[in-house]
């Protein structure tokens, strides 16, 4: 199994900026979509970002243009640059690692997800 380690969050200021990065304890990357979900108080987990295994991005509309999706396959590490912050940004933060592999009986599907990482955005 793969354990995702989130880390980067805290506390930060409207306008500034927060990286977060997951690393990944097994070289998965090459085989995977990589996603970043972020989950505020009340509501329900929220697509963010996706990176894709050619490198193709995408950003939900409230993130678009502040924040980047990136990887680092070598290192098996997942970063979200985070810039002009917004008070909503608050939220916890989840990394995610999903895929296909070939099994015995046909494709096999993965999916693992990290403990998350608080990110507060003081006004």
């Amino acid at each position: 199994q793969v354990q995702l380690v989130e880390s980067g969050g805290g506390l930060g200021q409207a306008g500034g900026s927060l990286r977060l990065s997951c690393a990944a304890s097994r070289s998965i990357f090459s085989i995977s979509t990589l996603e970043w979900y972020r989950q505020a108080p009340g509501k329900q987990r929220d697509l963010v970002a996706t990176i894709t295994r050619s490198g193709s991005t995408n950003y939900a509309d409230s993130v678009k243009g502040r924040f980047t999706i990136s990887k680092d396959s070598a290192k098996n590490t997942v970063y979200l640059q985070m810039n002009s912050l917004k008070p909503e940004d608050t939220a916890v933060y989840y990394c995610s690692v999903k895929g296909v592999v070939q099994g015995v009986d046909g494709p096999r599907t993965f999916a693992y997800w990290g403990q998350g990482t608080q990110v507060t955005v003081s006004s």
